[in-house]
Order: structure tokens, then sequence, then C-alpha cells
């Protein structure tokens, strides 16, 4: 499984901790797959357990949702303390991590410096289907938009609609997207089933 990941390159995954999903972005190092987390429930449980598990995703609305911690459904597995979602093909394993201070723009805060080392394989496919540029727009937008809701800019929220807007004329129909457009046009936090 490790062979997929190009050494270097950064791939948009799943992490699943004990009790959460979220995106996370991990570069291939050896026998390792290397990410950093922001505080929250994952970054808590990592701390907890020392295992995750890594999976692959070609669905952007999945990942979006999960990111902006929006409902979805999904089915899941677990053995010997691992845990990941049914159908997508992965790695589970232990994670060595080390707490570090974090600045950017945004501030200072505790990021988690993580390494997962494979154990297992995680059986799964993916379904079959074109990557298109609204995608890449959609992902995009949620990070966005995430960063915008820790810390609020007006150059962050133009940007956000901006591409929302290319969104639209690349033929993306995500109601997720019309959902991060409302909350900043109009501070609406309209129910996104």
């Amino acid at each position: 499984m490790l062979e997929t990941f190009d050494e270097g390159k950064i791939y948009e995954v799943l992490l699943v901790t004990r009790s959460n999903v979220t995106p996370v972005g991990v570069i291939r190092n050896g026998k390792r797959l290397t990410f950093k987390l922001f505080p929250g429930r994952s970054f808590e449980e990592i701390q907890l357990t020392g295992s995750a598990s890594i999976q692959l995703t070609n669905d952007p609305e999945l990942l979006v949702r999960t990111a902006l911690n929006l409902p979805v459904e999904l089915e899941f597995e677990e053995t010997e303390g691992h845990r990941w979602i049914k159908g997508l093909p992965g790695v589970y394993g232990r994670v060595e991590w080390k707490l570090e201070t974090w600045r950017d723009e945004l501030g200072e805060t505790e990021v988690l410096l993580c390494e997962l080392i494979p154990e297992g394989e995680i059986e799964g496919f993916l379904p079959l289907r074109p990557f298109s540029r609204a995608d890449c727009v959609l992902v995009e937008m949620a990070v966005l938009f995430t960063r915008y809701l820790v810390r609020p800019e007006e150059r962050t929220k133009s940007k956000v609609l901006e591409l929302y807007e290319l969104y639209r004329h690349l033929g993306g129909t995500s109601r997720t997207a019309e959902y991060m457009a409302l909350h900043l046009e109009w501070g609406l936090k309209k129910r996104v089933d």
C-alpha cells in the first residue's frame, strides 16, 4: 500500500482515530507516513492511544464534510484496537508523535508532529470517479473556510467566496459548498444534508 504514495508528495487522506475521522495531509517518508495535527479530537486520541488508520478516498465531499464536522454516513470496522472506515483502502498502525509549538499568521498553538508506522493494510476499493477541477476548488474552499472560522478576516472570506464562484462556474453543485458560502455571506448556519 505504501508504494501508492510517491515520497515527498503531500496526499490528502482520511485519518481515523478511536472516535473521529478527519482529513489530513500525509507525506511518505520511507516506510512511514508523516503528518501534523492541530488541537482537536484526533490530536487528543492519538496522544492517548498511539494508533490510527490512514485511508484513501477520491470523494472530495467526504474530505470536506469530515473537515467541517458535518454529518456523513460511514460504517466502521475494528481489530486489535484499530478502527477504520469499511470499504476504503488504507493502512493502520502505531503512531509516534511529538508536541511542538506552531506559529503562523493565525497565531501560536501546539501541533502534534506524527509518524504512522503501518502494521497492516486495510482492504477496499475506490469507485471509478473522474477527478474534476471543481473537486480541487471545493477542497481548497474548505481549507480556507476552516482557517476563517479560527481567525475571521475579510481577505479570507473574500477568497472563499471567490472560490465558490469559480466552483459554480466549473459545474460544482455541492450543498456543502453552498453551506460555506451562505455562512460567510449571511452568517447562516443552514443545515446541510
